[in-house]
Protein backbone atom coordinates (compact mmCIF):
# COMPACT_ATOMS: atom_id res chain seq x y z
CA UNK A 1 0.00 0.00 0.00
CA UNK A 2 1.30 3.51 -0.96
CA UNK A 3 1.88 6.17 1.81
CA UNK A 4 -1.00 8.09 0.12
CA UNK A 5 -3.46 5.57 0.87
CA UNK A 6 -2.33 4.00 4.27
CA UNK A 7 -2.37 7.70 5.27
CA UNK A 8 -6.03 8.01 4.18
CA UNK A 9 -7.03 4.47 5.88
CA UNK A 10 -6.49 6.20 9.44
CA UNK A 11 -9.00 9.07 8.43
CA UNK A 12 -12.63 9.43 7.57
CA UNK A 13 -12.25 8.11 4.70
CA UNK A 14 -11.38 4.39 5.35
CA UNK A 15 -14.32 3.24 4.66
CA UNK A 16 -14.13 4.73 0.83
CA UNK A 17 -10.33 3.43 0.85
CA UNK A 18 -11.10 0.06 1.99
CA UNK A 19 -14.74 -0.01 -0.84
CA UNK A 20 -12.83 1.62 -3.94
CA UNK A 21 -9.04 -0.18 -2.99
CA UNK A 22 -5.78 1.77 -3.83
CA UNK A 23 -6.86 4.86 -6.27
CA UNK A 24 -3.80 6.10 -8.51
CA UNK A 25 -3.15 9.43 -9.51
CA UNK A 26 -0.39 10.53 -12.06
CA UNK A 27 0.81 13.35 -14.37
CA UNK A 28 -1.17 13.21 -17.87
CA UNK A 29 0.37 11.37 -20.78
CA UNK A 30 -1.03 13.54 -23.02
CA UNK A 31 -1.21 17.49 -21.09
CA UNK A 32 -3.00 19.21 -23.60
CA UNK A 33 -5.59 16.74 -24.25
CA UNK A 34 -6.76 16.53 -21.01
CA UNK A 35 -6.53 20.32 -20.06
CA UNK A 36 -8.69 20.34 -23.36
CA UNK A 37 -11.07 17.57 -21.77
CA UNK A 38 -11.35 20.07 -18.43
CA UNK A 39 -12.21 22.90 -20.63
CA UNK A 40 -15.26 20.82 -22.51
CA UNK A 41 -16.17 19.57 -19.03
CA UNK A 42 -17.30 23.14 -17.54
CA UNK A 43 -20.27 23.20 -16.42
CA UNK A 44 -21.53 20.65 -18.35
CA UNK A 45 -23.79 16.81 -17.41
CA UNK A 46 -21.47 14.32 -17.18
CA UNK A 47 -22.76 12.70 -20.33
CA UNK A 48 -23.06 15.83 -22.06
CA UNK A 49 -19.48 16.11 -21.22
CA UNK A 50 -18.37 13.13 -22.97
CA UNK A 51 -20.59 13.58 -25.59
CA UNK A 52 -19.04 16.78 -26.79
CA UNK A 53 -15.59 15.32 -26.18
CA UNK A 54 -15.92 12.94 -28.72
CA UNK A 55 -17.65 14.83 -31.40
CA UNK A 56 -14.52 17.20 -30.84
CA UNK A 57 -12.51 14.90 -31.13
CA UNK A 58 -13.88 13.43 -34.12
CA UNK A 59 -13.55 17.03 -35.60
CA UNK A 60 -9.61 16.91 -34.88
CA UNK A 61 -9.21 13.39 -36.52
CA UNK A 62 -8.49 12.83 -32.64
CA UNK A 63 -5.21 15.54 -33.55
CA UNK A 64 -6.16 16.69 -30.25
CA UNK A 65 -3.19 19.10 -30.34
CA UNK A 66 -2.95 23.17 -30.44
CA UNK A 67 -1.78 23.49 -34.21
CA UNK A 68 -4.87 21.51 -34.83
CA UNK A 69 -7.24 23.05 -32.64
CA UNK A 70 -5.83 26.68 -34.14
CA UNK A 71 -6.11 25.60 -37.51
CA UNK A 72 -9.70 24.56 -37.18
CA UNK A 73 -12.33 27.16 -38.07
CA UNK A 74 -14.87 28.20 -35.33
CA UNK A 75 -17.62 26.42 -37.03
CA UNK A 76 -16.05 23.18 -37.27
CA UNK A 77 -15.23 23.27 -33.63
CA UNK A 78 -18.50 24.64 -32.68
CA UNK A 79 -20.64 22.11 -34.69
CA UNK A 80 -18.89 19.45 -32.66
CA UNK A 81 -20.76 21.18 -29.69
CA UNK A 82 -18.28 23.74 -28.05
CA UNK A 83 -19.61 27.07 -27.49
CA UNK A 84 -18.10 30.06 -29.41
CA UNK A 85 -16.86 30.97 -25.26
CA UNK A 86 -15.19 27.65 -25.19
CA UNK A 87 -14.03 27.51 -28.76
CA UNK A 88 -12.42 31.31 -27.35
CA UNK A 89 -11.11 28.80 -23.86
CA UNK A 90 -9.65 26.25 -26.17
CA UNK A 91 -7.89 28.49 -28.64
CA UNK A 92 -6.53 30.88 -25.59
CA UNK A 93 -5.21 27.44 -24.26
CA UNK A 94 -3.84 25.95 -27.16
CA UNK A 95 -1.78 29.45 -27.81
CA UNK A 96 -0.29 28.92 -24.14
CA UNK A 97 0.80 25.46 -25.17
CA UNK A 98 2.02 26.39 -28.45
CA UNK A 99 4.35 29.54 -26.90
CA UNK A 100 5.28 27.32 -23.53
CA UNK A 101 3.95 29.28 -21.18
CA UNK A 102 1.64 26.63 -20.14
CA UNK A 103 2.89 23.18 -20.75
CA UNK A 104 4.24 21.49 -17.71
CA UNK A 105 7.71 22.08 -17.90
CA UNK A 106 6.78 25.54 -17.21
CA UNK A 107 4.89 25.14 -14.54
CA UNK A 108 6.63 22.00 -12.79
CA UNK A 109 8.81 23.69 -10.16
CA UNK A 110 5.91 26.69 -9.23
CA UNK A 111 3.92 26.06 -6.19
CA UNK A 112 0.68 25.30 -6.42
CA UNK A 113 -0.88 28.49 -5.93
CA UNK A 114 1.42 29.92 -8.04
CA UNK A 115 0.28 27.41 -11.11
CA UNK A 116 -3.51 28.55 -10.70
CA UNK A 117 -2.25 32.19 -10.79
CA UNK A 118 -1.12 31.80 -13.72
CA UNK A 119 -3.38 30.08 -15.20
CA UNK A 120 -5.97 31.38 -13.94
CA UNK A 121 -5.03 34.58 -16.34
CA UNK A 122 -6.14 32.72 -19.27
CA UNK A 123 -9.26 33.19 -20.91
CA UNK A 124 -11.18 30.42 -20.12
CA UNK A 125 -9.44 29.03 -16.86
CA UNK A 126 -11.09 29.81 -13.70
CA UNK A 127 -10.13 27.92 -9.91
CA UNK A 128 -11.50 24.63 -10.68
CA UNK A 129 -10.01 24.16 -14.24
CA UNK A 130 -6.67 25.19 -12.89
CA UNK A 131 -7.15 22.79 -10.08
CA UNK A 132 -7.90 20.03 -12.46
CA UNK A 133 -4.70 21.03 -14.14
CA UNK A 134 -3.29 20.57 -10.89
CA UNK A 135 -4.67 17.43 -10.32
CA UNK A 136 -4.62 15.67 -13.59
CA UNK A 137 -1.86 17.40 -15.91
CA UNK A 138 0.80 18.12 -12.71
CA UNK A 139 -0.07 14.84 -10.85
CA UNK A 140 -0.17 17.00 -7.63
CA UNK A 141 -0.89 15.11 -4.26
CA UNK A 142 -2.19 17.51 -2.07
CA UNK A 143 -5.25 19.31 -4.44
CA UNK A 144 -8.57 20.10 -3.35
CA UNK A 145 -10.52 21.04 -5.61
CA UNK A 146 -13.74 22.18 -3.37
CA UNK A 147 -15.07 24.14 -6.13
CA UNK A 148 -15.91 20.39 -7.76
CA UNK A 149 -19.98 19.80 -7.55
CA UNK A 150 -18.91 16.34 -7.16
CA UNK A 151 -16.59 16.73 -4.15
CA UNK A 152 -19.12 18.84 -2.57
CA UNK A 153 -21.67 16.44 -2.93
CA UNK A 154 -19.62 13.75 -1.72
CA UNK A 155 -18.45 15.33 1.54
CA UNK A 156 -22.05 15.97 1.69
CA UNK A 157 -23.12 12.37 1.50
CA UNK A 158 -20.21 11.61 3.68
CA UNK A 159 -20.28 14.23 6.28
CA UNK A 160 -23.71 15.84 6.06
CA UNK A 161 -22.31 19.16 5.18
CA UNK A 162 -24.13 21.84 3.10
CA UNK A 163 -22.88 22.52 -0.26
CA UNK A 164 -21.84 25.82 0.19
CA UNK A 165 -19.72 25.42 3.37
CA UNK A 166 -16.44 25.65 1.83
CA UNK A 167 -15.15 26.30 5.14
CA UNK A 168 -16.55 23.15 6.62
CA UNK A 169 -15.16 21.25 4.18
CA UNK A 170 -11.63 22.83 4.07
CA UNK A 171 -12.09 21.78 7.79
CA UNK A 172 -13.00 18.53 7.19
CA UNK A 173 -10.34 17.64 4.15
CA UNK A 174 -7.79 19.16 6.81
CA UNK A 175 -6.73 15.62 8.20
CA UNK A 176 -6.23 14.43 4.55
CA UNK A 177 -3.70 16.63 4.22
CA UNK A 178 -0.74 15.99 2.16
CA UNK A 179 -2.94 13.73 0.09
CA UNK A 180 -6.19 15.79 -0.25
CA UNK A 181 -6.09 15.18 -4.25
CA UNK A 182 -6.45 11.70 -3.52
CA UNK A 183 -9.26 11.79 -1.41
CA UNK A 184 -10.89 14.07 -4.26
CA UNK A 185 -10.68 10.40 -6.27
CA UNK A 186 -12.32 8.80 -3.51
CA UNK A 187 -14.79 11.45 -3.18
CA UNK A 188 -15.79 11.06 -6.90
CA UNK A 189 -15.73 7.39 -7.11
CA UNK A 190 -18.07 8.02 -4.00
CA UNK A 191 -20.78 10.35 -5.82
CA UNK A 192 -20.11 9.46 -9.14
CA UNK A 193 -23.21 7.70 -10.38
CA UNK A 194 -25.46 10.33 -8.66
CA UNK A 195 -23.17 13.46 -10.30
CA UNK A 196 -25.07 16.09 -12.50
CA UNK A 197 -22.15 17.75 -13.46
CA UNK A 198 -18.45 17.43 -14.09
CA UNK A 199 -17.19 20.55 -12.59
CA UNK A 200 -17.18 24.68 -12.84
CA UNK A 201 -16.05 27.77 -13.69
Amino acid sequence: MTEAHAHLRETSLAPLVESYGELRLSPAEDPFRRFVVSIVNQQLSTSSAAAVRERLFDALDDEVTPARVLAADDERLRDAGLSAAKTEYVRAVARGFRDGTLVPSALADRTDEEVVATLTDVRGVGPWTAKMYLLFVLGREDVFPVEDLGVRRGMRLLFDVADDDRAAMYEHAEPWRPYRSYAALYLWHRYEDGATTVGTD
